[in-house]
C-alpha cells in the first residue's frame, strides 16, 4: 500500500477546519441539549457531535472517497484503498456539555496495522496538535511549533492524567490508583486534551480504560510522532481500544507498566 503523508495531513486539516465550523456555534449555548446513549449512566451526544462528523465525512467524500471511515456517531463505511479514517467528532462530550474546553476533535488514519497520522483539535482554544512521520506540531495562540514529549523522570516527579472514575471498573480504578499514588501530580477529567499535553511535553502519563478505537487512535499517532509510547496495560498495541497507557518516554512507561500489569 502506498500513500502520501503530506496529502493525508492536508486532508486532515480540512476535516478539522470543517469540524470547527460545525461545532463552535453550539458550544456554551444556553439551549444546547444532550441525548443520553447509555442506560444506567450518562454518555451524552449532541447535535454538535453529529454535525461535526457529517462535516468531516463530507470532506472525505470529496477528497478521499476511496478510503474507509469509522466514526463514533455514524459507524463504519467501507473503502477500497486499505486506509481507514477513525473519527471522534467530540471526544469529551460530557465536558462539552459542561462548558469546559478540554474536549476535542479526534482524527486518525492508517491501515489495519494502526494509525499513521493523528490530529487532536481544540476548536474553542484554537489549538491543533498534529503528528505523523516522526514529527509532531502544535498550532495555536502562540503560533506554530514542533513539539516533543518530556525527557525521562521518575514516577515520583511525574504528572498523570485520567478520566477515572467516570470510566472503567473498580479493579481498573485500583490499578490507576496504584500508579497515581506514586506520582507527584494527578489531574482528572481532561478527556483527549490530556494526550495532547503529553505530546506537547507538559505531562508524563495518561492512564485510561473502557476506550473505543475512535477514542485512542489519534492520540496514539500524535504521541508516538512526538517521541512517546502508547500501549495497553500489558504492553501490547492499544489502537483497538480498551485500556491505554500513554507515556512521554519508554522509561516512565516501563515504570507505570510494571504496576499496571498486575491488574488482570
Amino acid at each position: 500500500m502506498t500513500y502520501s503523508l503530506s496529502e493525508l495531513t492536508a486532508v486532515a486539516h480540512k476535516m478539522a477546519d470543517a469540524a470547527r465550523l460545525a461545532i463552535l456555534p453550539y458550544f456554551r449555548t444556553p439551549d444546547l441539549t444532550a441525548e443520553n446513549k447509555l442506560a444506567g449512566g450518562f454518555d451524552p451526544v449532541t447535535v454538535a457531535d453529529r454535525a461535526a462528523e457529517e462535516a468531516m465525512r463530507a470532506v472525505l467524500a470529496r477528497l478521499r472517497p476511496q478510503d474507509a471511515i469509522m466514526g463514533e456517531e455514524f459507524g463504519a463505511q467501507a473503502g477500497t484503498s486499505g486506509l481507514t479514517w477513525v473519527l471522534d467528532p467530540i471526544d469529551g462530550t460530557r465536558g462539552f456539555v459542561a462548558g469546559t474546553p478540554t474536549w476535542g476533535v479526534l482524527i486518525a488514519v492508517g491501515p489495519d496495522s494502526g494509525p499513521v497520522l493523528g490530529v487532536i483539535d481544540q476548536p474553542y482554544i484554537g489549538e491543533r496538535f498534529v503528528g505523523a512521520g516522526g514529527q509532531a506540531h502544535l498550532s495555536g495562540p502562540h503560533g506554530e511549533m514542533q513539539i516533543t514529549t518530556r525527557a525521562p523522570r521518575p514516577l515520583a516527579d511525574a504528572t498523570v492524567f485520567t478520566t477515572f472514575p467516570e470510566v472503567g471498573t473498580a479493579q481498573e480504578r485500583a490499578g490507576f490508583d496504584a500508579v497515581a499514588g506514586k506520582a507527584r501530580l494527578v489531574r482528572y477529567g481532561m478527556d483527549c486534551y490530556a494526550y495532547a499535553l503529553v505530546a506537547a511535553g507538559q505531562a508524563d502519563l495518561v492512564i485510561e480504560a473502557g476506550l473505543n478505537n475512535y477514542d485512542i487512535q489519534a492520540p496514539i499517532a500524535l504521541i508516538e510522532a512526538a517521541g512517546g509510547i502508547v500501549t495497553d496495560w500489558a504492553g501490547r498495541p492499544a489502537y483497538a481500544g480498551g485500556r491505554a497507557l500513554a507515556a512521554a518516554n519508554a522509561d516512565i512507561h516501563a515504570e507505570a507498566l510494571a504496576i499496571l500489569r498486575d491488574v488482570s
